[in-house]
């Protein structure tokens, strides 16, 4: 007689109906829970059967279709292999729904190489799909789903299903020793995905194989460096790349801790190039306070968004209008903090006379993932105020902490041996990696992203943290009479706006989530009828968007298009210069 083990598990979480992602459906949707008997019936074959596989039991309680509903007939696959030494635990369950109409649940538990200290909400985490009638994997692929969220296994829930293991159809030892075989499979799987790789700590000495701040990637453009005083006295340069005089004029605002650097890489065809080659041949790119090329982030200065809203954005753009002239038009492309801190400076009415604007990743209303919000909270409480973090900590001197910190990083993240990656990862948002997904990066971008990020102090992680718990850009300092021309809220002037904004983000962003869509969609609720736009980037992350080695195939041209319909050349489209404040 062949053994069998069996156990209960219990799921818990949010599915919204008409959502097709699972992410977004669990931050707006219902309670779901599964109640499940799952049953490995010989657990000698199950070991030996390359998908792992048994029936399940149990129950599917979603009141959105019809109340608790029976599972008609499931299946349960455990660690399935996947692409490298990935893992998946599978789930699908056939149940109907009050009114007798049929409906799959399609889980999937991803159990990745993305270190140890994700184990636990790797193997709890079920993303969940579900689709009308009965359908197996392969008609999944083509079918679109009714509802989808995330469940978890909550850690009470846990205890009690370690108390449920059962071993049936022997004697004693072989029953008991039916639920130890199960045990070491389950136990060691896990452990071969997500053990320490060896070697990952060590960085890749400092040999460059592109030089530090080159501007060898822009080919047959007049190079010139304007500079600019801020009103708190900090001495800024925007860099312009000009082939031909143009109407239209395009301006580059990096990232937090970025530079111009992340516009100009020779290894790629670059947005620079790219935006000189299709007939803008007037392009400047803004180092504001936050760019790697200062040492200002280094300083124990007490920076915030509301800092380079106020200051550094409106004196740029002074700057750029006193030069371009009263007629150009004046097109914006910017990123990340670039991104968040220009719209304050736009929504704030202390910049005027933009054409368009193309904002990635983050604008008015930051949203981050979970164990982000974690790291807002409790880092600014950790690290003293007057440190930074740097992602060349893997290159700092053996006894410093910053280095240890390094090769603690590098233990547990298996998805690279890039120790900058790693640690990019660990000071913005989640994920393995977070920054990017690696198969757009080319891989001297990838080994040189040491030299592509620089460090940067607490300050501007409080500041975010706020504007997280309040769902949109706010004033960090409302007291603070410095700050006066600066509105509480960004947002308050947002119907007196009508430049028109292109919002992207990656379907894979990892550091801002869909905090673009979430700020066209407040703007359309509080002026109907705006020029604005939103357009999702397949298969990119947060910063991969400009720094992929396909981006000018893949994102670049989104841009263009938008540019265009906003040119000089677009008939109608044409507004008013002003200069700005």
């Amino acid at each position: 007689m062949p053994t069998t083990v069996e156990f209960e598990e219990v799921m818990k979480g949010l599915v919204k109906l008409g959502e097709s992602d699972c992410e977004l459906g669990e931050l707006s949707g219902q309670a779901l829970r599964v109640h499940l008997k799952i049953h490995t019936e010989d657990i000698d074959f199950f070991l030996t059967d390359p998908q792992h596989r048994g029936p399940v039991e149990g129950y599917v309680k979603y009141d959105a279709l019809g109340g608790e509903l029976p599972v008609e007939k499931g299946e349960f696959d455990c660690l399935v292999g996947t692409a490298g030494n990935s893992r998946e635990i599978r789930y699908r369950l056939f149940f109907r729904d009050g009114n007798g109409a049929p409906y799959t649940l399609s889980g999937v538990k991803r159990i990745g190489q993305d270190g140890i200290l994700n184990v636990w909400r790797d193997s709890t985490t079920l993303f969940t799909r579900i689709f009308e009638s009965h359908i197996d994997a392969a008609q999944e692929k083509t079918q679109q789903p009714k509802a989808a969220g995330i469940l978890h296994i909550h850690p009470l829930d846990f205890m009690e299903e370690l108390t449920t293991f059962r071993g049936e159809g022997g004697s004693f030892t072989e029953e008991v020793e039916a639920v130890a075989k199960f045990g070491r499979f389950f136990l060691s799987t896990l452990w071969d995905v997500y053990k320490p790789m060896r070697g990952t700590v060590r960085c890749h000495g400092n040999q460059r194989h592109i030089p530090l701040f080159t501007l060898s990637g822009v080919d047959n453009a007049a190079i010139s460096t304007h500079y600019i005083t801020t009103g708190d006295h900090l001495g800024l340069s925007i860099l312009r790349f000009q082939r031909a005089p143009c109407n239209d004029v395009v301006v580059l605002l990096h990232g937090l801790t970025t530079s111009t650097d992340m516009f100009i890489m020779p290894e790629h065809n670059n947005i620079v190039n790219y935006l000189l080659d299709n007939g803008f041949t007037d392009v400047w790119s803004f180092d504001w306070r936050g760019s790697m090329r200062y040492s200002y982030d280094l300083f124990p200065a007490k920076f915030t968004m509301d800092d380079i809203a106020l200051y550094d954005m409106p004196a740029a753009f002074s700057k750029i209008r006193q030069i371009v002239g009263p007629e150009a038009r004046i097109h914006v492309i910017c990123h990340c903090v670039g991104s968040l801190t220009f719209m304050m400076s736009l929504y704030a009415k202390r910049i005027d006379g933009i054409a368009s604007v193309i904002s990635n990743s983050v604008s008015l209303t930051p949203r981050v993932p979970t164990w982000s919000k974690w790291k807002l909270w409790f880092a600014p409480k950790l690290f003293p105020g007057s440190m930074n973090l740097s992602p060349r900590w893997a290159h700092f001197p053996l006894r410093s902490f910053g280095r240890w910190l390094a090769m603690w990083l590098s233990l547990w993240h298996r998805e690279c041996n890039v120790a900058a990656c790693h640690i990019l990862s660990f000071m913005w948002g989640s994920g393995n990696p977070a920054p990017w997904v690696h198969e757009n990066m080319d891989e001297v971008t990838h080994h040189r992203a040491g030299d592509l990020f620089g460090a940067v102090n607490m300050n501007y992680y409080i500041h975010i943290r706020k504007m997280v718990r309040k769902g949109a850009a706010v004033k960090m300092y409302p007291n603070d009479s410095r700050y006066d021309l600066l509105p509480d809220e960004y947002l308050e002037h947002a119907q007196e706006i009508d430049t028109p904004v292109l919002f992207v983000s990656g379907d894979h962003n990892r550091e801002f989530l869909d905090s673009n869509a979430v700020t066209f969609q407040r703007l359309n609720e509080l002026k109907p009828g705006n020029r604005n736009e939103y357009e999702d980037l397949p298969g990119y992350g947060h910063q991969d968007p400009f720094m992929g080695k396909n981006s000018d195939k893949d994102v670049f041209p989104k841009f263009l298009k938008f540019l265009e319909r906003h040119s000089h050349r677009s008939a109608g489209s044409r507004i008013p210069a002003q200069a700005a404040r």
